[in-house]
This record gives C-alpha cells, sequence and structure tokens, in this order.
C-alpha cells in the first residue's frame, strides 16, 4: 500500500495526531488544517493523509453500500499508517492519537478498534462514529466527540454511537453551531477542546 501525504513533526514532540478525513473531502480541507496547525502550534505531530483513492465500481451499487466500503477502506488504510508510525524510526516513541471528521470518524473508530495497544485517543469533529457499527465495542480509547448544538441529526448519530461502545465516550456540544462549525470562532473551540483532550490522554504539550 502507497500512500501519500503532509507530516509535521514539533520539536520535542511526545504525541502524533493522524486526521481521517470524510470520504467527500482531502487531506485539503481547510477544517482539519486549521485544527492541524493548531496542534502542531501545540507541540504535537501531526499526520494528513491522503485518502481520497476509490475503488473502482460498477456503477449499480448504492450509496450506502459505497460509503460503508469506503469507510472500511479508509479505516484499513489508517491501520496500515498506524503500523508504520510505530516502527519508522522519526515516529515510533510518539504516541498516536485519531482525528475524524464526517465519515472519517467511523474510520477512525474502526482503526482504533483494530489497533487497541497502539492508539491512546480519539476525536470526532461533526462526525458518524455511528457508522463503525459492531466495532464501536471493541474502541479501548479515550474517545471525544465534538459536534454544534444546531447539528440535531449528528447529536443523535453521536449518542447512537456512544451507547453501544463499552468505554462511553465525553459528547461536547459547541453552541450555535451547525454541522461545519462554520461560524465565526467555532472550528477554533473545536481546535481547542481537541488540544485539550490529547494533552490528557497522549502528552503534556505546550
Amino acid at each position: 500500500m502507497i500512500l501519500s501525504g503532509i507530516l509535521e513533526i514539533a520539536p520535542n514532540a511526545r504525541a502524533i495526531i493522524v486526521f481521517a478525513h470524510g470520504i467527500d473531502s482531502s487531506l485539503i480541507s481547510p477544517r482539519n488544517r486549521l485544527v492541524a496547525r493548531s496542534l502542531l502550534q501545540r507541540g504535537f505531530a501531526v499526520l494528513l493523509p491522503d485518502l481520497t483513492a476509490k475503488k473502482p465500481g460498477n456503477g449499480v451499487e448504492s450509496t450506502v453500500s459505497h460509503d460503508r466500503e469506503d469507510i472500511y477502506r479508509t479505516a484499513s488504510c489508517l491501520t496500515a499508517i498506524i503500523d508504520w508510525l510505530a516502527v519508522d524510526p522519526a515516529t515510533s516513541a510518539l504516541r498516536i492519537g485519531l482525528f475524524g471528521g464526517r465519515t472519517g470518524a467511523a474510520s477512525a473508530m474502526i482503526a482504533a478498534a483494530r489497533r487497541p495497544v497502539q492508539v491512546h485517543a480519539v476525536v470526532s469533529r461533526g462526525g458518524r462514529p455511528d457508522l463503525a457499527d459492531e466495532l464501536l465495542h471493541d474502541v479501548r480509547a479515550p474517545t471525544l466527540m465534538i459536534v454544534g448544538s444546531k447539528d440535531a441529526a449528528h447529536i443523535a448519530h453521536n449518542r447512537k454511537a456512544g451507547e453501544r461502545m463499552r468505554d462511553k465516550p465525553m459528547l461536547e456540544l459547541i453552541h450555535g453551531a451547525t454541522h461545519l462549525f462554520g461560524e465565526p470562532g467555532k472550528l477554533e473551540q473545536v481546535a481547542s477542546m481537541s488540544c485539550r483532550w490529547y494533552q490528557r490522554n497522549l502528552a503534556k504539550c505546550g
């Protein structure tokens, strides 16, 4: 498997955050880049991989089945990345956290379930962790789910996911935010919450 991405390591970093974007997004997602920049400034290493490659289809499968297939394919890419980080000399000493947006949150949950020893924290931003289905029960990493207070559908999806998890996640609502956190200052709140979560569960930083 060959994957490309953007890897940045802050001086004296003790942990690395791997981003998982949704199937309709890319590594240049401005929302993920803003959060990644904030984490980098606070002493974390960050990796934004390109997970956009699609498996060729026959054009007749449903959107639901196609999305499910892409979610699990993305999770397999994340698992391969986690394995590489664990052995590469530049990153092997760094504790690993995952950050998933939209359907990327489900892929992050699946990867965390498959690699419970290596993954130490997960953050879902406006995500669909419920799409990880039965694997949610196997997630051991402390998990933070961030949802806009005006996004009723995703609040329900995240609560449903939390009910399936043996180790219960923390659900944080950002007041006045909608699904994409496009309101002024709301995405910065996502970054701040995420950093505090990783600081608590991965490593102390700046």
